[in-house]
């Protein structure tokens, strides 16, 4: 049976997204801040909630950045919310945070004053939204273009290489979704409270075999 690594550094969903996953059968899950456990996973998962400042705090302080480098070359990797900003560059939150730059680009905050179709944007978006598939990603198997999914986020990511877009939303802005690059997928969204469509995504992550 394989197993799935999701990383614990103290700032994430972690019994959510455990659960979700053992719920679409990805496997043994293990929510471990072992770094050898996290090594030997077959799959591993990176979520995260909260304020960018401390996750990186704690992800530096555990080693988690370089551990993440190095695990997510050579196996199916998937990056969820703060998990995903934490791959970008830099982080304008917290008076502005360096990140672990696996992907190219800024996280920005939403503008408190935007306004659409005459209607004014809150702050944090949360709430459904649709996703754009930009690109023809295995993860997107089954899943509808511009399905659904389920937001909570103040900051969003503006991406420097659109080529590692695969999934677009909008809020005011346009934003990236859903970022890729060889065995490393990360997503804006809470796939494990998506229902059906985060379901399938958990689905195709534990059954993908990390090319693209």
């Amino acid at each position: 049976m394989q197993t799935v690594a999701v990383i614990d550094y103290g700032m994430g969903n972690l019994h959510s997204v455990a659960k979700a996953l053992e719920h679409v059968g990805a496997g043994k899950v293990l929510i471990t801040s072992d770094a050898n456990v996290i090594r030997e996973a077959d799959r591993v998962v990176f979520p995260g909630v909260g304020a960018i400042r401390d996750c990186m705090a704690e992800i530096r302080r555990l080693g988690f950045d370089a551990l993440v480098r190095e695990v997510s070359q050579d196996r199916p990797f998937l990056g969820i919310c703060v998990g995903m900003q934490a791959l970008l560059d830099h982080s304008e939150e917290n008076a502005g945070v360096d990140c672990i730059g696996l992907f190219p680009g800024q996280v920005k905050l939403f503008a408190k004053d935007q306004h659409e179709d005459g209607e004014h944007l809150k702050v944090p978006h949360m709430g459904w939204n649709q996703v754009k598939q930009t690109v023809d990603h295995p993860l997107w198997h089954d899943i509808p273009d511009l399905a659904r999914f389920y937001f909570v986020h103040s900051y969003y990511i503006a991406a420097a290489n659109p080529r590692q877009v695969v999934g677009g939303g909008h809020y005011g802005v346009d934003f990236a979704a859903a970022l890729a690059d060889g065995s490393r997928f990360a997503v804006q969204f809470h796939p494990e409270k998506s229902h059906t469509h985060g379901l399938q995504l958990l689905q195709n992550f534990a059954a993908w075999d990390g090319r693209w």
